[in-house]
C-alpha cells in the first residue's frame, strides 16, 4: 500500500473522492493507484502530488522499501 499518498489524502482531510477530483482522475483510479493494484503514468503522479499538495518524490513508495534501497 501506498501509505504515504494515504496519511497525506487523510492529513488533507480528503475523501478518495475529492482527491481525486483534484487531481483529474477517476476515484476508482485513485483507489487502484492507492492501493498499488496500478501504477500511475507520470502525468497522473505529478497531478496526484499536486492534489495531495506534496513536494517530496517518495508519495509513491512505502518507507521499508526506500530503506533498503538506501542501504
Amino acid at each position: 500500500m501506498r501509505e504515504r499518498m494515504r496519511q497525506r489524502r487523510v492529513e488533507l482531510g480528503l475523501t478518495q473522492e475529492e482527491a481525486a477530483k483534484r487531481a483529474g482522475i477517476a476515484r476508482t483510479s485513485w483507489a487502484n493507484i492507492e492501493t498499488s493494484a496500478r501504477n500511475p503514468r507520470l502525468t497522473v503522479a505529478i497531478g496526484i502530488k499536486r492534489a495531495l499538495e506534496y513536494d517530496g518524490d517518495d508519495i509513491f513508495f512505502d518507507p521499508c522499501c526506500l530503506e533498503t534501497e538506501q542501504n
